[in-house]
């Protein structure tokens, strides 16, 4: 036996009161980027000690061999910034940057929302402008073999294009949050 149709019909009312969800592009995008960027972030930690080796190896050359490399410094400090810019977009993920919370967390979370919206449109500005600097740069140093100014002199190309694609990251991620606080004004939780 079959039930009457009007038992699964829903009223008038409870279609006006439904708020329109996040399009599936929107959820899609926002679960793709955070995936991308856990992958990455989990394996751009370990770069941490790969400095950590550089650095040791130069402390042992010294002591004991009284040899000072001259390309330690320079490698160590860009191992550092392709720690910290290609994992920018994880350490976003994971909200662990740094927060002045004066009046933020006595907020309701709707009115954070919609903070963390805002402060997300700026965010995705300076991240637009800095990506353009980026890799304005980056295409320089790749048509100009340009080198550090020092004994060593490494090529910059590499530490440039890899710098680019961190804040490129960041700027996904970046967006996929805007996507997420977006989303919490509106009432609703993406993944």
């Amino acid at each position: 036996m079959c039930p009457p149709t009007y038992a699964f019909r829903r009223s008038t009312s409870d279609k006006q009161n439904e708020q329109p969800r996040m399009p599936r592009v929107i959820r899609s995008y926002v679960r793709w980027v955070d995936a991308i960027n856990r992958r990455i972030g989990r394996s751009v930690m370990y770069l941490i000690f790969f400095m950590m080796g550089i650095l040791i190896y130069s402390t042992i050359a010294r002591i004991f061999f009284g040899v000072s490399p001259i390309w330690v410094v320079e490698m160590a400090q860009m191992t550092m910034a392709a720690y910290y810019l290609v994992g920018g977009g994880y350490s976003m993920q994971l909200d662990a940057h740094v927060r002045m919370d004066l009046l933020y967390g006595r907020w309701p979370p709707r009115r954070q929302a919609f903070s963390d919206t805002l402060t997300a449109v700026f965010l995705i500005f300076y991240l637009v402008i800095l990506l353009y600097g980026g890799v304005s740069s980056a295409h320089y140093a790749l048509e100009y073999d340009q080198r550090n100014y020092s004994a060593w002199a490494p090529l910059m190309a590499p530490i440039k294009v890899i710098m680019a694609c961190g804040i490129l990251l960041m700027l996904l991620q970046a967006l996929a949050i805007f996507f997420r606080d977006l989303a919490r004004v509106r009432g609703e939780t993406l993944p």
